[in-house]
């Protein structure tokens, strides 16, 4: 029957198994109208309609569709709750800054959010953080929150220079912050103003898990941030930064408790030291632990895409 027909032909499209089962043969009408599987499809695909709906409604951060992801939106949302959390901690109202995390994002959604009036952003990748700073305005605070390979360190302070790059959060070896700071130096000499420092972040591995990078709580965060300051005068400790592990609000008190440690080294007060902490899932948290300054990706741009990234 032609209703039959229409069925079939729409299982066919939702469910690709069932396309599978057609070729094969499976052409008997009472077997193939009530098999399990055109049934379940069938309930799948109401079910995938009213989610299609839902996200559209929503204004989804995850979809792969640029042209749907309402930036202006999304960080009026995300700096509601960042107003929120402040508001319920008894903090200033500027107390914390919000870093957007564009890392694989295309140029327009940047643009987008600048126009917004965001001015911090936050990349992973060496390669394109370069890139992205060249097109981007002038004043935008450039952080860079992934793993930087030590060979990076020169020709990403040469590119981005001192007056656009805010600062460098993944600090965990005397390694790296002496290739930063004979990168700095010799940008210094090459420009012809004032001597400038680059602000640097220690990271602290405060979950304890292998697969995070950062320096171990206590001792070791204190011998590096003593490290750095005798041997790296071209570098400012501007504070620490954390990842930490999902759900485990913990890791920003231990991360805190470093910076009370660390600021007995550098003789300076405690919140004269930023903590980078909180992400897309807990910035809320983390803004009442203490953060003065969080990392949103997801939230803001939508869902990320590696599939055309440039490392």
């Amino acid at each position: 029957s032609n209703s039959l027909q229409l069925i079939l032909i729409l299982t066919l499209i939702m469910n690709p198994r069932i396309a599978a089962y057609a070729v094969l043969g499976f052409r008997s009408t009472a077997a193939f109208s009530g098999h399990p599987l055109v049934l379940q499809s069938t309930l799948n695909s109401g079910r995938s309609q009213r989610s299609l709906t839902q996200t559209h409604k929503n204004m989804s951060t995850s979809t792969d569709d640029n042209d749907v992801v309402d930036i202006a939106a999304n960080i009026g949302h995300v700096r509601q709750m960042m107003d929120d959390a402040i508001a319920s901690s008894e903090r200033q109202s500027d107390s914390v800054r919000l870093v957007a995390v564009s890392k694989t994002k295309p140029l327009e959604l940047l643009q987008a959010a600048y126009e917004t009036g965001q001015r911090h952003f936050g990349e992973n990748y060496a390669q394109e953080l370069m890139a992205k700073s060249v097109e981007m305005p002038d004043d935008v605070a450039w952080h860079f929150i992934g793993p930087l390979q030590s060979n990076k360190a020169a020709p990403l302070v040469k590119t981005v220079g001192l007056d656009k790059l805010a600062c460098i959060e993944t600090i965990s070896t005397i390694k790296l912050a002496a290739k930063l700071n004979r990168a700095v130096d010799t940008w210094n000499e090459a420009s012809s103003g004032e001597a400038k420092k680059l602000g640097i972040y220690i990271q602290v591995n405060t979950s304890g898990e292998e697969t995070k990078s950062g320096v171990t709580p206590g001792a070791q965060v204190c011998d590096l941030v003593k490290q750095i300051s005798e041997e790296c005068p071209s570098l400012s400790i501007d504070g620490l930064m954390t990842i930490g592990a999902p759900g485990d609000d913990s890791c920003f008190d231990t991360l805190a408790e470093c910076r009370d440690e660390v600021a007995k080294v550098l003789d300076c007060e405690p919140e004269e030291l930023e903590l980078s902490m909180g992400m897309s899932g807990d910035f809320q948290v983390a803004i009442a632990k203490g953060a003065t300054s969080v990392r949103v990706g997801s939230t803001i741009f939508g869902a990320r895409d590696y599939s055309n990234l440039a490392k």
